[in-house]
């Protein structure tokens, strides 16, 4: 048996502990934000934040996991209510088949919890480790920055420094 906490909510999953943590998010969980890509940590369409760092949980073990918390596009809003971040890529188009999208945003997410206003380029260079196949990085980075520059208007607003 393993435990782990998943968005905030803690499960017990009976898993082979060398599990890839990308197929208990999906088939024990019903978590199925996170795709399955490539299975070799080459696509990033599986990209999850584990304690506070991305990674291709088609690669993690779910035992690797340990204390850490496990975070998913699930885990930042809903359709209903989507978070920030997602709302800036729905208002910047920035999905066309939106296999990857997932990926980007959970990997876009450990950057702005990092650094509240990155440079394209600390963007881009963030990003290069996840594939989009069809294209939209430009606007998978206005996406970006626009939630970069909606959370600073927020901070200001609030009277809060960055």
């Amino acid at each position: 048996m393993i435990t782990l906490t998943v968005n905030q909510v803690r499960h017990t999953v009976d898993v082979d502990p060398s599990t890839p943590l990308l197929y208990v998010l999906r088939n024990q969980l019903q978590l199925n934000g996170a795709k399955f890509g490539c299975g070799l940590g080459q696509c990033g369409a599986c990209t999850v934040i584990v304690g506070d760092e991305p990674v291709f949980s088609c690669l993690l073990p779910v035992a690797a996991c340990g204390e850490r918390a496990v975070r998913t596009i699930e885990g930042l809003g809903s359709l209903e209510h989507p978070g920030p971040l997602q709302r800036a890529f729905i208002e910047q188009q920035a999905a066309q088949c939106g296999y990857c999208i997932a990926g980007m945003v959970m990997r876009a997410q450990a950057l702005l919890e990092r650094v509240s206003a990155p440079t394209d380029e600390q963007i881009r260079q963030h990003l290069q480790p996840n594939l989009c196949r069809c294209g939209t990085h430009m606007r998978i980075v206005a996406a970006i920055r626009q939630a970069a520059s909606d959370a600073s208007a927020q901070r200001a607003a609030a009277g809060v420094q960055s």
